[in-house]
């Protein structure tokens, strides 16, 4: 089932301001809330659809990305599946719980409160640059890569406890993770919450150390990684893999793995968008009395006819035989520019045919009278 349009999704248009598009997702979210909608699977779909939709457009660099490339211009297209559509209810909620203040995503919701209350560690994001051929390009490729990274600690399976089990609550914020304070004013009482400075946010103390990871519950390695290239990606794309960054301290949520696309130029072929231009150098014999020469395309060579009499700047169109496009609206062209090759240097046996050919009518220039009327211009132009 294809997803639909993050903009449908929040009900708002594409010029919608970031204070907008933040006011519809909170609306979203409040109808769909799960404490609202209790054993209602298609309201707890809507609500992670509306995350995954504020999550794209609340962030400049990926909504610009999905404003030009659609959803193929997601992480979905790169293997590994989009970020938000990945999302469990712990991660919607700790992920945009500030949209509706310090009090918690809940927001006076029964549940949403508590669960966002604790802060959840988020790993930083990779960039990495992944180097394409026009054919791989083309067709679209798998890709396996080695990046050093942090992942998970093996010893702890990322708690950063040596035992796994040796945490106890913080006696600060007694297990909450928030520090909550009332404060009198002339409007009365004001109530506010921040983190606990004594566990950072995550409610609990880890009373002994893994001594792998100093705690951390995450060590650095490599990670060879594969991805999937769609077809008619372009240079300066840039594409995502949900969950491949960097791991999180003491089990958060991974960082999400970002892939710059950078094409190869190709020796013959250049492309433009998604149509590829070739220039075709062709003998004046051979323009004169027509021809039958193989250029190259992406896959292999093919036979192209040129007519007898073929004047030099002629674009031939070989339709289909470009790139794919990346939302699937068909292929480009390749588009063959004729040439007309002139010699340097002749031999005198070719020097004499071709003063001979020089006084042939058949050799003379003979311009339409729009294009005498042009050259006057120009001419009278210049005097």
């Amino acid at each position: 089932m294809s997803k639909r349009d993050y903009y449908e999704v929040l009900g708002v248009a594409k010029s919608a301001s970031e204070t907008e598009i933040k006011k519809a997702y909170r609306k979203k979210a409040i109808q769909y809330h799960p404490d609202k909608n209790p054993d209602d699977k298609q309201a707890e779909e809507n609500f992670k659809e509306a995350a995954e939709a504020y999550e794209v457009l609340s962030n400049p660099e990926k909504r610009q990305r999905f404003d030009q490339y659609g959803h193929a211009g997601m992480s979905g297209s790169a293997g590994g599946g989009y970020s938000g559509g990945g999302m469990n209810m712990e991660d919607i909620f700790s992920h945009f719980g500030d949209i509706f203040g310090g009090g918690g995503f809940g927001g006076g919701f029964g549940g949403g409160g508590g669960r966002s209350s604790r802060r959840v560690n988020r790993g930083s994001n990779l960039r990495v640059k992944v180097k394409l051929t026009l054919q791989e390009i083309s067709e679209g490729v798998e890709k396996k890569i080695k990046v050093k990274k942090h992942i998970e600690c093996k010893s702890c399976n990322g708690s950063g406890a040596k035992d796994g089990s040796s945490f106890s609550s913080c006696s600060t914020c007694h297990g909450s993770g928030q520090i909550t304070r009332i404060q009198n004013t002339i409007l009365g009482q004001m109530q506010t919450a921040s983190t606990c400075p004594s566990c950072g946010g995550e409610g609990k103390i880890i009373t002994n150390k893994c001594t792998s990871c100093s705690g951390e519950g995450t060590v650095q390695d490599e990670e060879v990684i594969t991805i999937n290239i769609p077809a008619g990606v372009a240079e300066g794309m840039q594409l995502s893999v949900s969950g491949r960054g960097n791991a999180a301290r003491r089990g958060g949520v991974n960082g999400d793995l970002l892939i710059l696309v950078h094409e190869e130029e190709h020796p013959e072929l250049i492309r433009d968008e998604n149509d590829l231009l070739y220039n075709l150098f062709v003998s004046i014999p051979d323009s004169i009395l027509g021809t039958a020469v193989e250029i190259p395309t992406i896959q292999n060579k093919v036979k192209v006819k040129i007519d007898a009499g073929t004047q030099s700047g002629k674009i031939l169109r070989l339709r289909g035989k470009g790139l794919p496009d990346i939302n699937g609206y068909g292929r480009g062209d390749l588009l063959v520019k004729i040439n007309i090759w002139v010699p340097n240097n002749v031999s005198k046996d070719e020097k004499k045919i071709l003063e001979k050919l020089q006084t042939s009518e058949s050799f003379t220039p003979n311009p339409t009278a729009q294009e005498k009327s042009f050259f006057k211009k120009v001419k009278n132009f210049f005097d």
